[in-house]
């Protein structure tokens, strides 16, 4: 068996499937000549922004706040403090899609509140990756096949199988579509297909060959 021929090759698999979850950024931020009066407003602006997220429950499946900024802003010509400024932002992720639209705009709806997104994604363990690897070894057994068949020959056995990766493509980001009824702003989501490709590598034992 071990000097038997063998047969190597490469077996992939590309996929374009569904995304399972939706994440943005919501950027509350607060700006006064007064310290106090700054981080008065950023907070406030924090809470209203924590309030919409939790009435939206349970469309939000988790929500993490970034850093908090706060910082003093001062004139070019020296060190004099003109005024603070502070921000907190808070990524959200949702799988429920039919709301998503409607709760980015809520939140953008609010005083020096911002959003941005949404970044479609799989989960990490989503049985697309699963899917891809199993066509991607199939692939490899059908070319295996192709060529054994060309020689003459059949398959007999895999001898080696290596995985040489797994990749999603990069984030993808929102296509929107913009329509007003009335005075209440609509805000229709196109979600990214997510591409998945698999790739392996196999070595497979062949019955002998006939070149005659």
């Amino acid at each position: 068996m071990a000097d038997a021929p063998v047969v190597a090759v490469r077996g992939e698999a590309y996929r374009e499937v569904a995304p399972e979850l939706a994440r943005f950024t919501v950027t509350a931020t607060a700006r006064d000549r007064d310290r106090e009066t700054t981080l008065t407003r950023l907070a406030e602006r924090a809470a209203a922004v924590r309030a919409l997220l939790d009435a939206a429950e349970p469309a939000v499946e988790r929500r993490e706040t970034g850093q908090v900024h706060v910082w003093p802003v001062t004139k070019r010509s020296g060190d004099r403090v003109v005024a603070y400024q502070g921000s907190v932002s808070t990524t959200v992720t949702t799988t429920d899609f039919t709301v998503l639209g409607d709760l980015m705009l809520r939140l953008a709806d609010q005083e020096q509140v911002g959003v941005a997104g949404p970044v479609w994604s799989l989960r990490p363990d989503s049985p697309a990756y699963r899917e891809a690897r199993q066509a991607a070894i199939a692939d490899a057994l059908v070319r295996a096949r192709e060529y054994a068949e060309a020689l003459g020959a059949r398959v007999i056995a895999l001898r080696e199988l290596s995985d040489t990766g797994m990749s999603a493509g990069p984030p993808m980001m929102v296509k929107a579509a913009y329509a007003r009824s009335g005075e209440q702003p609509e805000l229709e989501l196109d979600p990214a297909p997510q591409p998945v490709h698999a790739a392996v590598e196999a070595r497979f034992t062949i019955s002998e060959p006939v070149l005659g």
